[in-house]
């Protein structure tokens, strides 16, 4: 059956397959990924990964460290963290970047670890933009990151995965980050939400890789695991001047030979392969847009909001969003031989230490600075609410960064809009949201399809059973009929924070933030049915193991939050996405539902591993198979003992 580029891709980095196995979407595989990157949470990775037994690095070319998010943190506390960073990667021999340096992100993609056709994990959410040259590139959590150095391996659930077809071209003066803006409005009913984003069409060559970097790194905030353009002329330009670099640096992780490699044989979609969605959308449509205040999802065309006459008193040009060469050329056109509004503050700060130095030679840097801007040293900084330029209470900011929470720039008493470099500079000389000029009424244009799997993607041939896990789990079926139940619904805040309870303990109060007469309808041995996005909201591991704990065998749902699904698989718990038989059962109990939240269905459910199938009565449905890696992760209890098990096992970690 025909593949997508992020299907394909998986193929090429998928270990441990059964022979023939073609990988699809929805299905779990073990992956080794060409590089992980971390970042300050290194510090926190170092233990994890001591934690479980390892003691030297399984491939030491696989990790890279890169020091980004506290840079201006000069407390002794900091810089013996740092230290200690950066001693553990001199031991093991992994790629370091000092504070300083840049932003992880933009140093994987500038410094030639991020190649078109590879698979880049990172653990931080905006590891999408490596999607940007063709890649793919996901997040992963400190546990991942930490059995990666270990063993070299982790293990991902392709995602569905959503085409977005670009038509026309950009006008002048619209920019990437407006059209991230855009779709994350105009699609913001969870359109893409844990799905791989696939970009196409006419409209891509008109792309620089710059706004695709800026598209890509924003499809996190769209609700996307990953957001990947095609390998192109733009792509192999940008690569080539990249290698001419790095061969000046003396690196030769890009090489002439190595693009003209790809060249040959470009990683690309087959033609006919299954997406999820399709969406269009017409670039020529795009005006600038604002998005805000401290909503992504809430966006305001430029013309209407600077009829509200919104005030500002700081403005930031920075990050792995929009911190690039491109974007401070853009601003300083708008700001040359002007000054910033008098009570405004406008912070500065290049993506990498590389950018910095050529924003300076091309004079972007100067104008800035002359025009008031206050300079900042590579690095995330303000973006996440550490160093110099947080927010106060009642201020309004307006930012080229990727986020806009509430409080995560500073007070939670302030309001935060997100803009194009261009509107960011144009504001900061008004004192108040503004462009650089005025812009059209358009309005953006696109569309989106929902479309069915084929029958053929179900489903594959029979799997496999390793010894110690299970060929079938029966069970009767408990339905919890609610979409997006959150964490918080799980297993409530009264007791994330008390790490002495025990398993009995966390199992006595699953679920009874979300229904408290869920304890006395749940039976151990029970399957759990659920809807959509089953455990979205924060990342708490107890919302997956107090319902272990609790005797719940598995969870059925029509989708999963990605990182409760990551949560419970790291655990040894199994969390299985069938959106047909969720919404059978949605459909059956839909009057019960009314009045109850958890529904005691009185019906018995088999689920058959080794044919990878649901069974209730006569009817069947088919689900992701789980695979002889994903079943050890399981049969062991979780990836800690996995791990353990495969150092153990490998005869040089024994000498």
């Amino acid at each position: 059956m025909a593949q997508t580029l992020v299907e394909k891709v998986t193929q090429r980095y998928a270990v441990d397959l059964p022979e023939g196995f073609e990988v699809h979407a929805l299905d779990f595989v073990a992956i080794r990924p060409e590089h992980v990157m971390t970042h300050d949470n290194t510090g926190a990775v170092i233990p994890k990964f001591r934690s479980i037994g390892a003691t030297s690095i399984r491939n030491p070319d696989q990790p890279v460290i890169c020091l980004d998010h506290d840079v201006q943190n000069r407390s002794d506390e900091n810089l013996e963290k740092y230290r200690k960073i950066e001693e553990f990667a001199r031991q093991h021999g992994i790629a370091f970047f000092p504070a300083g340096s840049g932003i992880g992100h933009q140093i994987m993609v500038e410094q030639g670890f991020v190649r078109p056709g590879s698979f880049v994990v990172a653990s931080d959410s905006h590891s999408n933009l490596y999607g940007a040259v063709g890649a793919v590139g996901t997040p992963v959590v400190r546990t991942d990151a930490a059995a990666i150095w270990a063993t070299g391996k982790t293990w991902w659930q392709v995602p569905e995965i959503v085409k977005v077809q670009l038509s026309g071209r950009l006008p002048q003066a619209v920019t990437g980050k407006d059209l991230i803006i855009a779709l994350c409005g105009h699609f913001a009913n969870d359109d893409v939400l844990n799905c791989a984003i696939e970009f196409d069409g006419e409209g891509v060559a008109s792309l620089a890789m710059e706004q695709r970097m800026t598209i890509s790194n924003m499809t996190t905030e769209w609700g996307a695991l990953a957001g990947c353009f095609p390998f192109d002329a733009v792509t192999a330009a940008y690569l080539r001047q990249r290698a001419r670099i790095l061969e000046a640096q003396g690196t030769s992780r890009l090489t002439e030979a190595s693009i003209a490699a790809i060249e040959s044989d470009p990683p690309r979609a087959d033609p006919g392969a299954h997406y999820s969605k399709a969406i269009t959308f017409d670039l020529s449509s795009l005006t600038p847009h604002v998005a805000g205040p401290n909503e992504v999802k809430t966006i305001t065309r430029l013309a209407d909001i600077e009829s509200r006459d919104i005030r500002i008193q700081r403005a930031y040009l920075l990050s792995c969003v929009n911190g690039r060469l491109g974007d401070f050329a853009e601003a300083a056109s708008v700001m040359a031989g002007k000054k910033i509004a008098a009570g405004v503050r406008l912070y500065i700060a290049a993506a990498s230490a590389e950018i910095e130095v050529e924003a300076r030679r091309c004079g972007y840097w100067a104008v800035l600075l002359e025009a008031g801007a206050t300079a900042l040293p590579p690095g995330c900084g303000a973006c996440i609410g550490l160093g110099e330029g947080l927010l106060e209470d009642g201020e309004v900011g307006i930012s080229a960064t990727n986020r806009n929470f509430k409080g995560r720039m500073g007070s939670s008493k302030a309001d935060v809009y997100l803009a194009s470099p261009a509107v960011v500079a144009a504001s900061a000389l008004a004192g108040r949201i503004c462009g650089p000029r005025p812009f059209g009424n358009r309005h953006p244009r696109g569309t989106i399809e929902v479309r069915k799997r084929p029958v053929a993607a179900g489903g594959k041939a029979s799997v496999s059973v390793v010894d110690g896990f299970p060929t079938a789990i029966r069970g009767r079926i408990l339905f919890v009929p609610k979409d997006n139940l959150n964490t918080d619904g799980i297993y409530g805040k009264d007791y994330t924070y008390k790490d002495k309870l025990t398993p009995d303990e966390m199992a006595r109060v699953a679920m009874l933030n979300y229904d408290p007469e869920f304890q006395q309808k749940v039976q151990a041995g029970d399957i759990l049915v659920g809807g959509r996005n089953f455990g979205t909201g924060s990342s708490r591991e107890q919302a997956a193991t107090a319902l272990k704990f609790r005797g719940v065998r598995l969870i059925i749902a029509a989708s999963f939050s990605q990182t409760y699904s990551r949560n419970a698989f790291n655990n040894g718990y199994i969390c299985l996405d069938c959106p047909e038989f969720a919404d059978e059962i949605a459909r059956r109990f839909a009057d019960r539902a009314i009045t109850e939240k958890t529904i005691v269905t009185g019906l018995d459910a088999i689920i058959d591993f080794a044919e990878a199938t649901i069974r209730v009565a006569d009817r069947t449905w088919r689900i992701p198979p789980l695979l002889p890696a994903m079943q050890r992760l399981v049969a062991l209890g979780g990836a800690e003992n996995l791990v353990r098990q495969e150092i153990a096992n490998d005869p040089a970690r024994r000498q």
